[in-house]
């Protein structure tokens, strides 16, 4: 369940304020590219180097992050320390769900992603989004029904892209 309103723009301000390293991922990342598809959280791909899972950890506790979907009654303290032990983290925050992934499946990881990774310009940012390709990877290596059609309307996608003058 979201705790604050889903606010995509919000949490990315939060991590390049904080210099994280990230390329966004998910339906977020598939939307930016124009997929009709709609989400209610945003995914990232961080840096695993220490320095960046310690401004990753500062983002976080600046969205007030909470797990979701965890034991409550299992104490979670927020910091690079924690992080650093998992790769996959997902969370509520003030902006609404965020997923973090250190390596998703599909792909060999942030920075072959980084470097595929297309650059959109949304209110001033500058927004790291993963390659249709590597979106369609993940979403196949995830496998769930959802992500299956997503695999298809991304492969759409990117034919009319490819077509275009």
């Amino acid at each position: 369940m979201t705790r604050g309103a889903f606010d995509p723009l919000r949490t990315l301000r939060t991590l390049a304020r904080h210099d994280v390293r990230y390329v966004v991922i998910g339906g977020v990342g598939a939307r930016l590219h124009g997929s009709p598809s709609v989400t209610n959280d945003t995914d990232v791909c961080y840096r695993r180097s220490p320095e960046n899972i310690e401004r990753l950890a500062a983002a976080l506790r600046q969205l007030h992050a909470e797990l979701r979907g965890g034991d409550r009654s299992v104490p979670f303290q927020l910091d690079a320390k924690t992080l650093a032990a998992g790769d996959h983290v997902t969370f509520n925050t003030d902006a609404g769900n965020l997923d973090i992934l250190g390596t998703p499946a599909g792909v060999e990881g942030f920075d072959a992603l980084e470097r595929e990774a297309k650059v959109f310009t949304i209110d001033g940012l500058a927004v790291p989004v993963a390659s249709i390709d590597d979106l369609i990877s993940m979403k196949r290596a995830a496998g769930r029904p959802k992500d299956l059609i997503e695999v298809e309307v991304l492969g759409a996608l990117r034919d009319e892209i490819a077509r275009r003058p």
